[in-house]
């Protein structure tokens, strides 16, 4: 396997909010596509986000669709200060994200918070100090 991620997606409950909060509140790229697609990608700098109805990637996968909590994953967005942590953590909550954790110091001398999207999927916003994650 190649060291990299080429796409991540994410099953959502509403396809149509999930495009709004993700195109329009926090401005990601959308790819052009069909309005009445089942599917939309956004493009991140190397990787694609996708989103996809939450019960058809359940499908898909050949996996049962029920689920709660935790799902032993989050999506890291790293930042070049703590105050732009606080500022897209601020971003993301007007645009429907609900604050897990607000920004502050962590214990690896770094500092993160947490929001979840609309489907309560979890991002961190991180300002690491000792070394830089994402291109340039």
């Amino acid at each position: 396997m190649e060291p990299r991620i080429s796409m991540i997606t994410l099953g959502v409950r509403d396809l149509a909010t999930a495009i709004r909060f993700y195109e329009q509140g926090l401005g990601l790229p959308r790819r052009p596509g069909h309005d009445d697609a089942p599917v939309a990608f956004f493009e991140l700098n190397g990787t694609w986000l996708g989103l996809f109805g939450h019960d058809d990637l359940a499908a898909d996968a050949g996996v049962g669709a029920a689920g709660e909590g935790f799902r032993g994953v989050a999506m890291a967005h790293n930042v070049e200060s703590p105050q732009q942590v606080d500022q897209l953590l601020a971003q993301a909550r007007e645009a429907g994200a609900q604050r897990i954790k607000p920004g502050q110091p962590t214990d690896w001398g770094g500092y993160a918070g947490y929001f979840a999207d609309p489907d309560g999927h979890l991002w961190e916003v991180a300002c690491n100090p000792h070394f830089w994650v994402g291109p340039r």
